[in-house]
C-alpha cells in the first residue's frame, strides 16, 4: 500500500510538471496582438470633422466582414467615391434635418455607424437591396461606386434609402399609429409587391411597389418619396393616380406622415421637403 501511494504520489507531481513544461513550451515569446494606432488618411480626419465630431456617426468605409451578409457578392467602396458620397448624405439627410429640426436633431436621434459598400447587393426575386437600418444603430448604405453627383435622379435614389432608413428609426423612437395607418388600405400589402405593377400600386393608394410590402415599409417609402420629391413632382405623382379613391388613400398617408412629424418631433414636414429639395439642387449643380 506505501510504495503503491508513493508511485501515484510521483505520477501525480510527474503529470504536473509534464502539464507546466508542456503549457511554458505553448506559450508565445512575444504578443501577436498589434497595438499599433492606424496612421488616420485625409479622408479619415474628414469624416472625423464633419460625421464622427458634430454628431457622434462612424461612417465605415473600409471593409469588415462581419458588418456585411457574406452570403452575398459585396464589396469595399473606392476611396475616392467615399468623400463624394458621404458629401450627399451630409447635405441632403443630415443638414436638412438640422435645419428644420434643430442643430442638435440628427445628433440626438441618429445611427451611430453608416457602412458603406461598393456595390449592388442583389436579390434573388431580381429586386436590389439599396439600403439597411440595424436596430437603429447602423445604416448600410449600397451602391457607393455608382452614385454620379452631376445626375439628379440618380442621386435622388441615393438619399431616398438613407432618408427611409431613417424614417425607421425615428419610427423605433417614437412608434407611428399603425392602427390608423391599417385601416386605409387593410387588404392590399403583398409579399409579391415586386410583380406589381407601378401604377396599380398607385391606384390603390400606395406610393411605389414597395410600399406593399407591409405598413411599416408604407410609411417609410410614403415619407421618403415624398421628402425626396419637390412639391410639383409630388403633385404630377397625385396627379397621375387616375382611381380617385386611390388618390385619396395616399393623401390620407400623406397627412398621418405629417402630422407625426409634428407630434413626435415637432418638425415642420413640408419645410423639411423643401430643404431637402434646396439641398438636392445644390449637390447636383456643385
Amino acid at each position: 500500500m506505501k510504495i503503491l501511494k508513493k508511485y501515484k504520489a510521483i505520477m501525480a507531481v510527474a503529470g504536473v510538471l509534464t502539464f507546466t513544461a508542456c503549457a511554458h513550451e505553448d506559450q508565445p515569446t512575444e504578443s501577436q496582438l498589434d497595438f499599433s494606432v492606424p496612421v488616420k488618411t485625409p479622408l479619415d480626419n474628414w469624416i472625423s470633422a464633419n460625421f464622427l465630431n458634430p454628431y457622434n456617426i462612424s461612417a465605415q468605409y473600409k471593409w469588415n466582414q462581419n458588418k456585411v451578409d457574406n452570403n452575398r457578392f459585396l464589396f469595399p467602396p473606392l476611396t475616392e467615391n467615399v468623400q463624394p458620397a458621404l458629401e450627399v448624405v451630409k447635405q441632403i439627410w443630415i443638414d436638412s434635418y438640422s435645419e428644420v429640426g434643430g442643430a442638435d436633431f440628427v445628433k440626438i436621434l441618429a445611427p451611430r455607424e453608416i457602412v458603406l459598400v461598393g456595390g449592388v447587393n442583389s436579390n434573388s426575386n431580381g429586386t436590389r437591396t439599396l439600403g439597411i437600418a440595424d436596430s437603429g444603430q447602423r445604416i448600410t448604405l449600397f451602391e457607393v461606386d455608382y452614385l454620379d453627383t452631376s445626375n439628379r435622379e440618380n442621386v435622388t435614389e441615393f438619399i431616398h434609402t438613407i432618408q427611409h432608413e431613417y424614417v425607421h428609426i425615428l419610427n423605433q423612437n417614437k412608434p407611428f399609429d399603425e392602427q390608423a395607418w391599417q385601416k386605409i388600405t387593410p387588404g392590399d400589402y403583398t409579399g409579391t409587391w415586386h410583380l406589381e405593377q407601378l401604377q396599380t400600386s398607385r391606384n390603390l393608394g400606395f406610393v411605389t411597389n414597395y410600399a406593399r410590402n407591409n405598413i411599416i415599409e408604407d410609411f417609410a417609402e410614403t415619407a421618403s418619396t415624398i421628402l425626396t420629391s419637390s412639391k410639383a413632382e409630388y403633385a404630377a405623382l397625385l396627379a397621375s393616380i387616375t382611381n380617385a379613391n386611390g388618390r385619396a388613400k395616399l393623401k390620407q398617408k400623406e397627412a398621418i406622415v405629417v402630422q407625426y412629424y409634428k407630434d413626435a418631433f415637432n418638425i415642420d414636414f413640408y419645410a423639411l421637403r423643401d430643404a431637402a429639395e434646396r439641398n438636392t439642387t445644390a449637390v447636383v449643380n456643385q
